[in-house]
């Protein structure tokens, strides 16, 4: 079973098997090829632009150049994982960029206390936004955008009030654990690559293999049909928000471990780029159809173009999100397209 498959949508697998009785062989073939596109679209590009990299630059495929954007790629990763659940359903989560900030700080003041405090407080603090948005979104049914706009200016303010406006910058100390659990290695890969490895392995199965999967997936699709199923709306909802809030927190604390302090401007646009990623691995804007693995692929895509527009030399990094930016317009449009298609078959 490949990497996709253990995490799409029950309703993702129609069209697999023989046409039903009275639907055009041509139709079913179509919806196949739809869903194919949907799927591995993104990885196929992946491929095609880490080949064309490889031969065009020799530094690209080295040893160190892969664990360097496999390391980096990590913690946006994660701040990914969480909003794909998020959209999934439906919403979206504009104050991860925050909390990842604000979970680095927590990280690196909590570190004079102890490895144990350093990786809760961000996790319970970012967490406990996490639930306020779901909340909010859930049982005050506002609008998701508004809430966690205002989630994302309170996490910014929290974190610049905890550094007197960014002057103070906390240190982890080295040879601490937290130290060698951003930056120490296992087999030639990051620790932080293994846990983003592990986290979304977990996230495939709850996603694919849970009671609490088939309710992201049912709230999204249909939340008025979900509800009347018997699915929980409200406190799925929460649960997304809050795991969203808490591995932005994670992740947070994972990037000052690497960089050995809880560094203030970090975390400015995340939120946009985790919500491209997932976007462009094939997870639909609008919720009801997505998947763990497309995300990482999504990341993994924008790295390797930041990757490459470094190699060219003669290209600043405003250009990565140009092409970003670009990914992400016709991956939207194609989404639309193809949803079009399915609905008129």
């Amino acid at each position: 079973m490949s990497a996709t498959e253990t995490d799409a949508p029950v309703a993702a697998t129609r069209g697999k098997g023989p046409a039903p009785a009275g639907e055009p062989v041509g139709a079913a073939r179509s919806e196949r090829v739809s869903a194919l596109v949907q799927r591995h679209g993104a990885p196929a590009v992946l491929v095609v632009v880490s080949v064309v990299a490889s031969f065009s630059f020799d530094s690209f495929a080295t040893g160190d150049n892969i664990a360097n954007m496999a390391t980096s790629s990590a913690f946006l990763a994660i701040v990914a994982l969480g909003m794909t659940f998020v959209i999934i359903t439906g919403g979206i989560d504009l104050s991860v960029g925050s909390l990842f900030a604000l979970g680095g700080v927590l990280a690196a003041w909590g570190s004079r206390h102890g490895t144990p405090v350093a990786l809760l407080l961000p996790l319970v603090v970012c967490g406990t936004v996490g639930v306020v948005n779901g909340l909010l979104v859930a049982r005050s049914r506002l609008a998701p955008f508004i809430v966690t706009l205002a989630a994302m200016l309170g996490a910014r303010g929290l974190m610049l009030a905890l550094t007197d406006e960014g002057a103070d910058t906390y240190l982890i100390g080295k040879g601490s654990f937290l130290a060698e659990l951003g930056q120490g290695s296992t087999l030639g890969l990051g620790n932080p690559v293994w846990i983003t490895l592990a986290l979304f392995a977990a996230g495939a199965v709850v996603l694919r293999r849970t009671r609490f999967g088939q309710h992201v997936y049912a709230v999204g699709g249909n939340e008025d049909a979900a509800a009347l199923m018997g699915a929980p709306v409200a406190r799925t909802k929460v649960l997304v928000y809050a795991l969203s809030g808490v591995l932005a927190g994670l992740a947070g604390a994972l990037n000052a471990a690497w960089l050995a302090s809880g560094v203030t401007i970090l975390g400015n646009g995340m939120e946009l780029e985790a919500i491209a990623a997932v976007v462009i691995g094939g997870t639909l804007l609008t919720g009801g159809l997505g998947y763990v693995s497309g995300a990482l692929v999504g990341v993994l895509l924008l790295k390797v173009i930041q990757n490459v527009i470094n190699q060219i030399g003669s290209l600043d990094s405003s250009y990565q999100q140009v092409v970003s930016g670009a990914f992400l317009a016709v991956v939207v449009v194609a989404q639309t397209w193809l949803g079009r298609r399915r609905q008129l078959m």
